[in-house]
């Protein structure tokens, strides 16, 4: 089976409330757009109908794929989708957002030459991030750490990324934390690799709220920014 142009992986979390709205309108808007493409679901831990309207989902059209892990565990997820991936281009998007402009924005991009990832920024100039004020803050703080521990200069590192999925490989290889950190590991480790790392500014406007709270996940993080930046700055590697 020959690759497709692109690849879209998104981890989902009980997601039954929206997860067939989502992906219908997902496959709708690149319908139109003419491109050939898969999407992988990378569902992790849910408890809810998730993987059962997955599984009629992906059913009923080719162009899905999804996969099951144990536990609830949004960066090993992204990380395997990522690594089960075909596509020239990779997407990473979460089922809340799906933002088709993003896409329009990155592509050509990648396809010229100009990058070899594109973050879509929360936080860069230009940029509207409609979440509540805790959650906008939370960015701001989390990229400060960034900033402090590992000298990362970007405005965000965790949302939507477009980017080639041979140059991005190796990176992947490299990384050593997971939930929600290894999705600032991938930029970080992209961007101390020399390769190009754009970002652009994205109009965020969330389809329903956060499936963990956000306060839950802040022992997980801090873990994690610690290991990341002993692997890094101490170990060197």
């Amino acid at each position: 089976m020959a690759a497709p142009y692109l690849t879209i992986v998104i981890p989902v979390y009980n997601e039954e409330a929206i997860i067939g709205s989502a992906a219908a309108e997902l496959c709708q808007g690149l319908d139109a757009r003419g491109w050939d493409y898969e999407v992988i679901f990378a569902e992790n831990g849910s408890r809810d109908a998730t993987p059962q309207l997955l599984e009629q989902m992906c059913a009923q059209n080719p162009r899905l794929r999804w996969f099951h892990s144990e536990q609830p565990n949004y960066g090993a997820a992204l990380k395997a989708g990522i690594l089960k991936a075909r596509g020239t281009y990779v997407v990473c998007d979460e089922i809340d957002l799906c933002d088709l402009t993003f896409y329009d924005a990155a592509l050509p991009r990648l396809e010229r030459g100009e990058a070899d990832m594109v973050v879509g920024s929360k936080a860069a100039k230009g940029a509207s991030d409609q979440r509540p004020i805790i959650r906008r803050v939370a960015t701001r703080v989390h990229n400060r750490l960034l900033w402090v521990t590992l000298g990362f200069k970007g405005t965000d590192t965790h949302g939507l990324k477009a980017f080639r999925r041979e140059a991005l490989l190796p990176v992947i290889a490299k990384c050593v934390v997971d939930m929600d950190v290894f999705a600032s590991e991938f930029v970080i480790r992209a961007w101390r690799e020399g390769l190009n790392v754009m970002e652009i500014p994205i109009q965020l406007h969330e389809k329903r709220q956060p499936s963990i709270h956000l306060f839950k996940r802040v022992p997980n993080v801090l873990k994690n920014l610690g290991k990341l930046f002993y692997v890094i700055r101490i170990r060197g590697t």
